[in-house]
């Protein structure tokens, strides 16, 4: 199970570079725009995910700055791999 959620935190580390990549240089036509649109939304849910993990669980288990930070970059695959540490 953890060389999955390693490799599976690997596809959207690279998915953000991408995002990023089109920030910095964009791509031509409209790809750029859609990946405008999937950056914010990626952003805005995982950001929602992490102040609803924060929110239920922050008083309930210690988890370290990267822990939180890391649910706002890999989403789900953040949690599945602090629930794994924490409350297994």
């Amino acid at each position: 199970m953890k060389i999955l959620i390693t490799l599976a935190k690997a596809g959207i580390g690279f998915v953000w570079l991408v995002l990023l990549l089109n920030i910095f240089m964009p791509f031509p036509g409209k790809a750029a725009i859609a990946l405008y649109i999937l950056t914010a939304f990626l952003f805005f849910m995982h950001c929602i995910q992490m102040l609803i993990f924060i929110g239920a669980f922050g008083d309930k288990i210690e988890m370290t700055r990267w822990e939180k930070w890391s649910i706002l970059v890999f989403g789900i695959f953040a949690l599945l791999d602090i629930r794994r540490k924490h409350m297994m």
